[in-house]
């Protein structure tokens, strides 16, 4: 599974309390709406997109619908992260190691990549 849709989901500030509320319980579109600032309709929207990013689980009770997180959806995200610290931290780590070694140069303004 690709990171990004999982990273995107998680940038949400009400994506994150969402999921916040649905860690330990299932919980219905309604139920969340009322722990929130924001409309049932706006839930959904949410929901869709943590969904879509396999974040969170949809499962049937009768007429409701539950939501409940999806641990294996955070899988992604845990290797990315992973990786990425292993890699910069090996990284310092053989930077220190070198005895009167100077800090590697910052990459140029036009390497980085640019702020939305």
């Amino acid at each position: 599974m690709n990171p990004d849709a999982a990273l995107k989901a998680l940038a949400e500030s009400n994506r994150r309390a969402i999921l916040t509320l649905v860690a330990g319980e299932a919980r219905a579109v309604g139920e969340i709406a009322g722990h929130l600032d924001i409309t049932p309709q706006a839930v959904s929207r949410h929901l869709k997109v943590l969904h879509e990013a396999g974040l969170v689980d949809e499962r049937r009770e009768g007429t409701r619908h539950l939501f409940a997180v999806n641990p294996d959806g955070f899988a992604a995200v845990q290797a990315f992260l992973a990786s990425f610290w292993a890699e910069h931290l090996g990284n310092l780590r053989a930077v220190l190691a070198e005895p009167g070694a100077a800090p590697a140069e910052p990459e140029s303004d036009s390497a980085r990549p640019r702020r939305a």
